[in-house]
């Protein structure tokens, strides 16, 4: 195994970030290789030396980078709640379909919020799946 960062106690700048990150890479093939990395709770010269460089990449991240936020569309309540019937009673789209008399394209449309609920849908969705008509009509 070597050590290229040995005597290495941060990392300033982009170029050394990214010969630390290959190292670390190289070191993890390596260990795999040797079998270094077979049990979860090994200690030895490679788990400590890639934790050890892991962290010198992690505060340079932590410092230097700037990550973007990644942006998660919430689901509707609504949605969330007809997915969970589903799971509850091991409905497929197409079942839930059929129970709900509309065609299986309509429902991807309407759970991707890419359709609205008309009125004899949401009659059959609190009908047949118990959801409340609250959530029905703040998803209109």
């Amino acid at each position: 195994m070597e050590k290229i960062f040995e005597n290495v106690l941060n990392i300033t700048t982009r170029d050394d970030y990214e010969k630390l990150m290959s190292h670390v890479k190289n070191l993890i093939a390596e260990a795999t290789e040797t079998g270094a990395l077979d049990d979860p709770e090994a200690d030895n010269e490679f788990t400590r030396e890639i934790g050890r460089l892991s962290c010198l990449g992690a505060e340079y991240e932590n410092e230097y980078i700037q990550f973007e936020h990644i942006k998660v569309k919430k689901k509707s309540p609504l949605i969330k709640q007809i997915e969970d019937e589903m799971y509850i009673r091991n409905l497929k789209e197409k079942e839930l379909a059929d129970m709900i008399e509309i065609n299986e394209p309509a429902l991807r449309q309407i759970m991707r919020g890419r359709r609205s609920i008309s009125i004899h849908t949401a009659k059959r969705l609190h009908q047949r799946l118990n959801i409340d008509p609250k959530l029905i009509l703040d998803y209109a």
